[in-house]
């Protein structure tokens, strides 16, 4: 038994089965109908190649054996002449490896044999979601086709195949986490009104956090003069994304800890209980192992988070990207400001390359932002800051620091750790202590480098207050 028709899109979409299984194909087609397409059924590729000369087909299932060749030799074929079809393979066990290269390639999806009817209509369902709504290429994230970004794309669309895993996504602070989990996002919920709820985990006081996260009832606690929805209750039906999620106070990790395990929520002062139907994605620039040995995460809690991780590449490791993402993070930046759009400069970008980003992409943005701003409304030229690019974090080595470079509370740290209490010394050394314009020169927010300044004693004496009386002491 089948999943229950839905109600298909206002265009019916056309359908090629290539299968030599008569049986077989014979269930798809009917299937097909049922889920409001047109399907035409081919037993070999000779057959296939006729059909796809004559027309463009919405959707095709290809299976990898057939009489006169394999669909693997077949779909270089049919990309070529029909790049916009949506593409699927079905392939016994021995082929996986070949359907996955595919995949990487722009395959849109694969069955396995045996194929039930259940496997079948879902991926003809999500084949129609993405007729209706094309892969999304996020501006300034996914711009780029090194094989890094190439990897992190699969992942997500991988990823989105399953919206009840949780997904942990990990890399450097300006990687760009948030704007992976908006297009694992859309990527996964079909519905424009589907909701996306970020929660910035460190912002939310901790006094108020079960509240926050699960809602609260009338008269639960002092000051609670009418019931409140939670971040969980809002994000039913879409995506609850908790960022920064290792810096939750242990002691309110099990609750969290208990919500993934369940799905179940109940708020404050209420009877009742919760069910969150959405899809849970978390994000952490820490190392999740390093923060459970030295005791300030749960080992259980860092387990049910990394159920399907994906790891964000820094900017320094994919700069053959470095152009695509400008490009079209300018595009962004010119449609913010409403301005025409300046080319960016040869000599410029060959300059970029040379730079270390240790803010990463959002460095990278922050610099053609405020290049932006300073260049001519009519210039045919981004004016580039160079100047604000040369004030010494070019020099940033890419490489692990000597541990005698560092002193002696840093040398226990991680590589990843080291490297970033490196450049956090470097830029409040430029900067003359100034916290707001290091953070700026990193990439970060003001409250972010606070929080690395309260872990690191040595670095904080480093920094003064002068454009924030109280820029050393901890939020709350």
């Amino acid at each position: 038994m089948h999943p229950a028709p839905h109600t298909p899109a206002a265009e019916r979409f056309s359908c090629l089965l290539v299968d030599d299984d008569v049986g077989l194909s014979s269930m798809f087609a009917r299937l097909v109908t049922e889920e409001g397409g047109e399907p035409v059924a081919c037993h070999t590729l000779a057959a296939a190649r006729a059909q796809i000369a004559r027309r463009t087909f919405d959707v095709v299932i290809l299976d990898n054996c057939l009489p006169d060749g394999t669909g693997y030799e077949f779909y270089g074929h049919l990309l070529r002449q029909h790049p916009a079809s949506v593409v699927s393979m079905i392939t016994g066990a021995p082929e996986l490896s070949q359907a996955v290269q595919l995949t990487r390639n722009g395959l849109f999806d694969y069955l396995t044999k045996p194929v039930s009817a259940d496997d079948f209509v879902a991926l003809l369902r999500r084949a129609q979601l993405r007729l209706r709504r094309p892969e999304p290429r996020d501006p300034g994230l996914l711009a780029g086709d090194s094989p890094a970004m190439r990897e992190v794309g699969l992942q997500l669309q991988q990823a989105a195949r399953h919206p009840e895993a949780t997904v942990l996504l990990l890399g450097e602070t300006g990687t760009g986490k948030d704007l992976a989990a908006r297009c694992l996002h859309r990527l996964t919920f079909s519905a424009p009104s589907a909701p996306y709820i970020p929660v910035n985990c460190p912002n939310v006081p901790a006094d108020i956090f079960e509240a926050e996260l699960f809602g609260s009832e009338k008269g639960s606690y002092t000051g609670a003069d009418r019931r409140r929805t939670g971040l969980v209750e809002a994000a039913a039906g879409g995506t609850l994304f908790l960022d920064e999620v290792a810096e939750i106070p242990l002691a309110l990790q099990p609750k969290l800890l208990r919500f993934l395990e369940s799905r179940e929520y109940r708020p404050l002062g209420a009877t009742a209980t919760g069910h969150f139907g959405g899809r849970v994605v978390a994000a952490t620039n820490r190392s999740l192992p390093a923060e459970v040995r030295a005791g300030r995460f749960r080992e259980d809690l860092m387990y049910r988070l990394d159920v399907f991780s994906i790891r964000l590449p820094p900017l320094r490791d994919h700069l053959a990207d470095l152009e695509p993402m400008a490009e079209s993070l300018l595009n962004q930046l010119c449609a913010k400001y409403q301005r025409l759009r300046p080319s960016l400069k040869p000599q410029d970008l060959a300059r970029l390359r040379t730079h270390a980003f240790p803010g990463n992409a959002r460095e990278l943005r922050n610099l053609l932002e405020r290049s932006l701003l300073r260049t001519e409304p009519s210039a045919p030229q981004l004016d580039m800051d160079l100047a604000w690019l040369d004030r010494g974090s070019d020099s940033v080595p890419l490489t692990e620091p000597a541990p005698n470079e560092l002193p002696p509370a840093a040398r226990q740290l991680s590589a990843l750790e080291q490297q970033e209490y490196r450049l956090i010394a470097e830029a409040l050394a430029t900067e003359n202590g100034g916290i707001r314009r290091a953070a700026a020169k990193l990439g970060l927010t003001h409250q972010a480098l606070l929080r690395r300044l309260q872990k690191w004693p040595e670095l904080r004496q480093a920094a003064h207050a002068s454009d924030d009386t109280r820029a050393c002491q901890p939020p709350g």
